[in-house]
């Protein structure tokens, strides 16, 4: 399963990768100053990253490096051993754990509680909800910059209402604040990986899957997933995927496909981006042997999310064409996209990590042999996810920001980490390169 005739050459070959992942990062990096120092045009203070360099620690410096020793040292084996249903439990408490002590090295009040608070961010509006139907009715009017005296800050403007609303929802029940929106972002967010993993075994086999859990729980993208909204997008988004999944290869696909189509039609109410889940659906219907059988359930869930927004006076696609009145308003006008299209890639070197770097060295590998074996079936995957992540990028709508904004793509690449033969070193230096991260630089996200 594991293509490893000479492991000395592929050893090499990994860390070749791995040191060409570095060089973009730091090529990225060097140019991006020089750019940002002349011209002004990038909008960030660390590029490619939206951050600003200030070492730190914090009350979650402790728990972040026992986290990170105790999945280096023991988990490949425990993840091997497990129960399957115990493993998952185990990589949703374990990935909250790394989760929860990244963002405590900022403090509570900057890396929880303010996080979503900000100006830019959904708790600024949530008063402005209070009559939903008539907010929807009008969402769109207060996109445009100088359409409205009361433009909706930037995320509100930038996603459909859906995203919005979840926030307001938990207001209404006694969860307002930004430490609960935290709370909520982190805990849901965490379960994405189990929806990959639900998704890598339904479509590729159960090995493999337990060789990519470690690389799940201790992911450098745990940075920005805690707290950023975008890890509850890609919850929702990854879930629809595994039910289809499923639902694909016969495991109640009624139901299932009925959960799945929900689970996309919430998706493409969070986030505009996430339309391009759609690639990534298309290759889970290319690896399921009953295709045709879910589809009209999957349709018939699909469609009740923009019907109920539709019949409440918010209309998708006009939104959509707003929004980019709107960016071409601000930055996303000014940023070079000459720059962006190779810097946001070299941005997803410390989301992803240096060992996803060789796993996706070893993916390529898997994929130019072509043998419909479970790594070619996970590599048709770990490809349905960076197609998708480079037409975000070539559409010139995702200029910085990235580290946060292709999150529910990132995550399925560090499942190409399965196909490595040494875990135990290459989650070692992912954890390093979380915590250096974390330390160094204050994200902006």
């Amino acid at each position: 399963m594991i293509h490893d005739l000479q492991p000395e050459s592929e050893a090499r070959r990994d860390l070749y990768a791995a040191t060409a992942a570095v060089l973009l990062f730091v090529a990225a990096a060097v140019l991006g100053t020089l750019i940002e120092d002349r011209d002004g045009t990038l909008f960030v203070n660390w590029p490619p990253l939206l951050a600003s360099w200030g070492p730190h620690i914090g009350p979650g410096t402790p728990a972040a490096i026992t986290v990170a020793v105790t999945v280096v040292v023991y988990g490949p084996a425990l993840a091997a051993r497990l129960p399957w249903r115990r493993l998952l439990a185990c990589v949703w408490l374990v990935g909250m754990a790394w989760t929860w002590s990244l963002a405590l090295i900022d403090g509570w009040e900057r890396g929880i509680a303010r996080r979503l608070t900000t100006r830019y961010e959904y708790l600024q509006v949530i008063d402005r909800f209070h009559d939903i139907p008539q907010t929807l009715r009008h969402f769109t009017e207060h996109i445009v910059v100088g359409a409205s005296p009361e433009q909706w800050p930037a995320h509100i403007a930038g996603h459909p209402p859906a995203a919005t609303l979840t926030f307001v929802y938990l207001d209404r029940v006694g969860l307002g604040g930004g430490a609960w929106a935290g709370v909520w972002c982190i805990t849901v967010g965490a379960t994405a990986a189990l929806a990959i993993l639900v998704t890598v075994r339904t479509l590729a086999d159960e090995k493999l899957a337990r060789r990519a859990a470690p690389f799940l729980v201790l992911a450098p993208a745990a940075v920005w997933m805690g707290t950023s909204a975008d890890g509850y997008f890609a919850a929702v988004a990854t879930w629809a995927v595994a039910l289809l999944a499923l639902a694909v290869t016969g495991h109640r696909p009624r139901w299932t496909g009925l959960a799945s189509g929900l689970l996309f039609g919430l998706t493409v109410y969070l986030s505009y981006g996430l339309t391009l889940y759609v690639v990534i659906a298309a290759a889970v219907l290319v690896l399921g042997s009953e295709r045709v059988r879910p589809l009209p359930f999957a349709l018939a869930g699909f469609v009740v999310v923009p019907i109920v927004f539709t019949a409440f006076g918010f209309y998708w696609w006009e939104a959509y064409d707003l929004l980019v009145t709107r960016y071409n308003q601000g930055a996303g006008g000014t940023r070079p996209q000459a720059y962006w299209v190779w810097a946001n890639l070299a941005c997803q070197v410390l989301v992803v990590g240096l060992a996803t770097a060789a796993g996706l060295r070893r993916t390529g590998a898997v994929l130019l042999r072509r043998d419909r074996t479970p790594a070619f079936r996970l590599g048709i995957l770990v490809l349905a996810a960076l197609v998708a992540m480079l037409v975000a990028d070539l559409s010139g709508m995702s200029k910085a920001e990235t580290e946060r904004i292709w999150l529910p793509f990132a995550l399925w690449l560090l499942t190409a980490c399965a196909f490595l033969t040494r875990p135990r070193a290459w989650l070692a230096a992912q954890a390093v390169l979380a915590l250096l991260v974390n330390h160094l630089v204050l994200t902006g996200w």
